[in-house]
């Protein structure tokens, strides 16, 4: 399949993470994170998200955020999240047959909660016929390709622990947030108040990368059991750790998502004098959502995959990726602008 604008998730690995894992594979090391690659890890993310941060390493990005929810909520409680995220949305129902608890959705203009918004699903504490809000869930950046500031975070934190509960960041794609906003990780984490983020890789550069990382140390309770337990706890876990290491300290998130974000505001630049495309929300990380005539995206489909995001209203999304190139852009537009003559 050629290059296309379905999803960061089907670009390749970055060549880099080849290096990584052949260094890891030179010799024996003991198994489910026993090793020196994963240890050197666990430093690396106190490096980056604080020295009480703890990484919990995963197979996907459901496990990271079932196991995130898992250590936030038990079964009689909730999650607060928007109508679009991911864990409502895409994840079949992951959290709630696994955690068992229950997700009050918000709807929402832009794909951002807001405390306002929040608030309307902040009552029945106490009532024993309720589910009882114990976190409030955010995708960073939104499945909208919308960002929250740190000002926001921050906000959302701050009434989430007023209520007693706690902030989660579905962080699948946090890189291109970060790029985004000019911030480090920790300062848009840690030092927002958030409790436990779902840190990714795979749709940045990484073949498998994804985890947990606990930022409240008051919620690494029996972690490594509720890995285990959610089927979650690689064997060889040496070649995940070696991989998300390289991720990090090679400084490959940031030049992957500052160029996959390039590539997207380009695809935005090029679409401007395009007549009956419509941007439906601000380009500010690595994805165009765009309205058109049903006819033009469904041929546009015929040399080119990506989703359409909202079907009735003739809304698809186009996502760019660490490999996108220039001519990829331009040959996708110049596409599309044949199929409008």
């Amino acid at each position: 399949m050629k290059r296309g604008f379905g999803s960061d998730n089907h670009s390749g690995f970055s060549p880099e993470v080849i290096d990584a894992l052949v260094r890891a594979n030179d010799r024996h090391a003991l198994a489910y994170g026993d090793d020196e690659v994963t240890e050197r890890l666990r430093v690396l993310i106190k490096d980056t998200f604080g020295p009480q941060a703890s990484i919990y390493l995963v197979f996907n990005g459901t496990g990271a955020n079932v196991l995130s929810i898992d250590a936030m909520c038990r079964s009689y409680e909730a999650v607060v999240c928007a109508e679009t995220a991911h864990i409502n949305v895409d994840e079949c129902g992951a959290p709630q047959r696994v955690v068992g608890c229950r997700l009050l959705t918000v709807d929402t203009p832009d794909g951002k909660l807001t405390p306002a918004l929040v608030k309307t699903r902040l009552h029945g504490f106490g009532f024993e016929h309720h589910s009882q809000p114990k976190a409030i869930s955010i995708s960073q950046p939104t499945e909208l390709g919308t960002l929250y500031t740190l000002d926001e975070i921050r906000a959302l934190a701050d009434l989430a622990h007023s209520y007693n509960m706690y902030l989660h960041i579905d962080g699948a794609r946090l890189a291109n947030a970060a790029v985004a906003l000019g911030c480090s990780f920790k300062e848009m984490t840690t030092d927002q108040g958030v409790d436990v983020l779902s840190f990714g890789g795979t749709k940045n550069g990484l073949i498998m990368g994804e985890s947990c990382v606990i930022l409240n140390p008051a919620l690494d309770n029996y972690m490594l059991y509720r890995r285990k337990q959610m089927t979650q706890l690689g064997s060889k876990m040496r070649f995940m750790a070696a991989q998300m290491e390289c991720y990090i300290e090679s400084g490959m998130w940031r030049r992957n998502a500052e160029h996959s974000n390039r590539m997207a505001q380009l695809l935005y630049n090029e679409l401007r004098d395009v007549p009956t495309v419509r941007v439906m929300y601000p380009v500010q990380v690595n994805s165009v959502f765009v309205q058109l005539p049903r006819e033009v995206w469904t041929s546009l489909q015929e040399d080119y995959f990506f989703y359409d995001w909202d079907e009735d209203a003739n809304v698809v999304r186009w996502m760019c990726s660490f490999d996108t190139t220039e001519d990829d852009i331009r040959n996708f537009v110049q596409a599309l602008k044949n199929r409008l003559k």
